[in-house]
């Protein structure tokens, strides 16, 4: 792995921490609407490792159905490590609003994915800049409510 690799990886998993600890500390009162798009936490299982697995990302397209995630990794070159367990195995379970649930995740098709882009970069205009960033095609993920 590269040295900017590692301090990508490094960064994001910062990130998620400082996050964590800020909607803990702050009683899910901070930090739970950035960009306007709520903040979801999402558990899985390790594709390697077995463990489970957690972090927070953000949902611009939700309804009372499923959850929308975008596999961006700020338009790094590389899938999060999320996406890659959600791929191996998409049973998994997502708190929004306080509210455990369980998922099962697919990959949008390409017609899918071409009707939910207009609303996600509408929702934050800068997923279309990761996607400017990238030449990887950033998957668009359903996480749908079992």
């Amino acid at each position: 792995m590269s040295v900017q690799n590692r301090v990508t990886d490094s960064s994001m998993k910062l990130m998620n921490a400082a996050h964590a600890v800020v909607l803990r500390v702050s009683g899910r009162r901070l930090l739970t609407k950035p960009y306007g798009m709520p903040v979801v936490e999402l558990h899985t299982v390790g594709r390697k490792s077995g463990k489970p697995r957690s972090c927070y990302l953000t949902s611009p397209v939700h309804d009372d159905h499923r959850v929308v995630l975008v596999a961006s990794k700020g338009g790094d070159d590389r899938h999060p490590d999320w996406y890659h367990n959600l791929v191996a195995r998409p049973d998994a379970e997502l708190v929004m609003d306080g509210t455990r649930r369980s998922v099962r995740a697919r990959v949008a098709d390409p017609a899918e994915k071409a009707d939910l882009w207009p609303r996600i970069v509408q929702a934050y205009k800068g997923y279309a800049n990761y996607q400017k960033r990238t030449t990887r095609d950033i998957p668009v993920v359903i996480c749908e409510y079992v």
